[in-house]
């Protein structure tokens, strides 16, 4: 056999890392795989000691009692609006601010950063009944706008943005195109803007996850069956006197298959970013 031909060896240290790495891939995907496995089987084998881990035959029929419950799709539609709308929102103006705090200089800027980043350390709880009093006061209540508007501002996306942009973006390259002649807005839409497609993809990904699986607000101002998100709709499915384990298990697993795609979606776009990025380069 010749050198070339030769299979090469895998280090003791590479082959931990490999078999950590397998070990810690089983525990991530184990959840979801069990969620699946209860929203297959009757009740009785998910109260059975030890429940079951191989998939039954009732995934029809738990999702049929789900929609039957539930206005699911109508609830899945809701929540994609909301999250979709507060992404798109969140990125483009996060990244507007996070532009100006990494590139312009101007009067209280420091100060004013300091401030969007203590906010961040207040709990979202404690601000819950002066943003109801605000809703009711433009009669929003009931309506999406109550959960949109609300979230189209993000003090962490504002510190990803600008912490992503002073490293990535560099200054010699504002300051030519400004010396062409080119507006604040055209410099960030032109030269930051291709620059931090990965910022994009990573910050979408998170917030889209957060509005998504969000209960506590869209629950305080939604009151109407038909306005319901997924999360305030999958309330509906547990009952004080008879708890069906397979129905609730099934959907919350069918509400988390949008979460998936779109995570797989923008982490493929993440990865396709950074190898344009290697090949321009």
């Amino acid at each position: 056999m010749t050198k070339k031909n030769k299979p090469k060896k895998i280090s003791p240290a590479k082959m931990f890392v490999y078999i950590l790495l397998t070990i810690a891939s089983i525990l991530s995907i184990f959840p979801l795989y069990w969620m699946f496995v209860m929203a297959t089987n009757e009740n009785s084998a998910i109260n059975s000691v030890p429940p079951a881990f191989i998939p039954g035959a009732e995934l029809v029929t738990n999702f049929t009692n789900v929609i039957n419950t539930i206005d699911f799709f109508g609830a899945v539609w809701n929540s994609l609006i909301v999250s979709s709308v507060i992404t798109i929102g969140v990125l483009f103006l996060c990244s507007l601010a996070g532009f100006a705090f990494a590139k312009f200089n101007f009067k209280g800027k420091n100060i004013l950063f300091i401030a969007i980043l203590v906010t961040m350390m207040i709990p979202p709880q404690l601000g819950l009944i002066p943003q109801y009093i605000i809703i009711t006061k433009l009669d929003w209540l009931n309506d999406l706008k109550a959960i949109i508007v609300p979230g189209m501002i993000d003090a962490f996306g504002i510190f990803w943005m600008r912490q992503y942009i002073s490293s990535n973006v560099p200054d010699e390259l504002v300051d030519a195109a400004k010396m062409d002649g080119c507006t604040n807005f055209r410099v960030y839409w032109n030269i930051a803007v291709p620059v931090i497609i990965p910022a994009f993809a990573t910050l979408a990904i998170i917030k889209f996850m957060y509005v998504w699986n969000d209960f506590l607000w869209p629950l305080v101002v939604l009151r109407d069956q038909s306005s319901y998100t997924i999360q305030v709709a999958l309330r509906g499915l547990i009952d004080n006197y008879v708890r069906d384990n397979g129905m609730i298990l099934s959907g919350t697993f069918w509400a988390t298959v949008p979460l998936i795609i779109v995570f797989l979606l923008l982490n493929r776009l993440f990865i396709s970013s950074l190898t344009e990025g290697a090949v321009k380069s």
